[in-house]
C-alpha cells in the first residue's frame, strides 16, 4: 500500500520548485562571521558581560548579541541568489551550548536566529521568487555511536534520549521562529541523526505542523564512509524511513572529492531529491577564506554535477561565500533538475 502524500503546512511551494529547477542553498555562515573579526565583547554584548566563561567563537550566540551581523550575512546570500537560507543554529543545542555554560538559553537562541532569517527572507521574497528558511540542526559535539575513550570502546558521553530531548528543544525554537523546513546536516553519526529525526517527527505529530526535512551526511575521508562507518548507500537506507524531501552530502570534502559519493547517492536514492553543498575544496590557511577553491572552481564543479543529473539543491559549506553562491547559481541555472525515478514517490509529491 503506497504511503499517503505529505501535506506540508509550511514550505508547501518547495516540492514544486524542486521539480521545476535546481534550487540554491546558501554558503558558509562561520566563514562570513570570521570576516567581521569580532572580539570577545561582540559575543558577550551587555547581557553576557559578566558571564564566567569565554564566549568568543560561540557563533550561535550572535543572534542575541550581534543580530545585525547575522542579518547582514543572510542578506548577502539572498542577494547572491540563494533560494534557501539556513538559520545560524548549527551548534544551538543545549548539548553544544554546555561548553559555554549556556545550555539554558538554547531554545531562545533558536527562536532568535529563525526570526532574523525569516525577516531577511521575507524582505526579498516575491510570488515569482519565493525564499525559504531552513532550520539548521547540527550534529552536536558528542556522538552516540563512538566512544570518546580509546581505552573503553563501550563508553559514551551522550545517550539517544539526551540527543532527542536536545533536538526537540531546538526544533521547537526553530518552529516558533518561523522556519519553512528543517535541515539535519553535517551528519557524521547516523544514530545522532536518528535522534534528530525522532525529535522532529515527535514535534510535528504534537503540533500538527508538517514541514519538509532535508537530511545531509558528511563523508569524512576517501573511504566513502561517514565517521560512524556507513557507506553513502547504507546511510540513505538508514534514514529513508523519515521520507525526507531531500537527502544529500555537505562539508568535509570539496566538490571534486565528493563527486563519486554524490553520484552514488543519486543512484540509490531514486525516490527523493538530492542536495549537495561541499566545502570550497580543502583547507588552506593562506587563503582569504581558509580554503582552496575560488568561486569559479566550485561553481564549475557543481555545474558539472547539474549537467550529469546528480542534483536538485546546490550550495556551499565551509569556505564558501556569497561570491561562491552567486557563481554556483549562475552556472547551474540552465540545467534541468535531477528527476525522481520512483513514479510512486513522484506522484505523491505532485499530489
Amino acid at each position: 500500500m503506497p504511503a499517503q502524500p505529505i501535506a506540508y503546512t509550511r514550505g508547501q511551494a518547495l516540492p514544486a520548485l524542486l521539480r521545476e529547477r535546481i534550487v540554491v542553498i546558501d554558503g558558509a555562515m562561520g566563514t562570513m562571521i570570521q570576516r567581521h573579526r569580532l572580539g570577545e565583547a561582540d559575543f558577550r554584548g551587555p547581557r553576557f558581560a559578566a558571564h564566567p566563561k569565554d564566549l568568543k567563537g560561540n557563533n550561535d550566540l550572535l543572534p542575541l548579541t550581534r543580530p545585525d551581523v547575522i542579518r547582514q550575512i543572510h542578506e548577502q546570500y539572498l542577494r547572491a541568489g540563494a533560494d534557501i537560507i539556513e538559520t545560524n543554529t548549527f551548534g544551538a543545542t543545549s548539548i553544544a551550548q554546555e561548553d559555554y555554560g549556556l545550555a539554558d538559553i538554547a531554545r531562545e537562541l533558536n527562536v532568535a536566529a529563525a526570526r532574523i532569517a525569516r525577516e531577511a527572507a521575507d524582505a526579498v521574497a516575491t510570488p515569482d521568487h519565493p525564499r525559504f528558511v531552513a532550520g539548521a540542526l547540527g550534529p552536536t559535539p558528542r556522538t552516540a555511536s563512538i566512544s570518546p575513550d580509546v581505552n573503553d570502546a563501550g563508553a559514551r558521553n551522550v545517550s539517544f534520549d539526551q540527543l532527542r530531548a536536545a533536538y526537540l528543544e531546538q526544533a521547537e525554537g526553530l518552529l516558533d521562529g518561523g522556519v519553512d523546513l528543517f535541515l539535519v546536516e553535517t551528519i557524521f553519526d547516523t544514530l545522532n541523526a536518528k535522534a534528530a529525526i525522532f525529535a522532529l517527527d515527535e514535534l510535528m505529530e504534537r503540533t500538527g505542523e508538517r514541514l519538509p526535512v532535508i537530511i545531509s551526511g558528511t563523508v569524512t575521508d576517501a573511504s566513502g564512509r561517514i565517521l560512524s562507518g556507513q557507506t553513502v548507500s547504507a546511510f540513505w537506507h538508514s534514514v529513508r524511513h523519515a521520507r525526507p524531501i531531500a537527502v544529500g552530502l555537505n562539508c568535509a570534502l570539496g566538490a571534486a572529492l565528493m563527486r563519486p559519493y554524490i553520484d552514488e547517492l543519486a543512484k540509490v536514492a531514486g525516490d527523493t531529491f538530492i542536495s549537495c553543498y561541499p566545502n570550497a575544496g580543502l583547507p588552506n590557511p593562506m587563503s582569504d577564506t581558509g580554503f582552496d577553491e575560488t568561486p569559479e572552481v566550485t561553481g564549475g564543479m557543481l555545474a558539472e554535477f547539474a549537467a550529469r543529473g546528480f542534483v536538485n539543491i546546490v550550495g556551499g559549506c565551509c569556505g564558501t561565500t556569497p561570491e561562491h553562491i552567486a557563481e554556483i547559481a549562475r552556472r547551474t541555472r540552465t540545467y534541468r533538475p535531477r528527476s525522481l525515478r520512483d513514479p510512486l514517490f513522484s506522484a505523491l509529491l505532485a499530489a
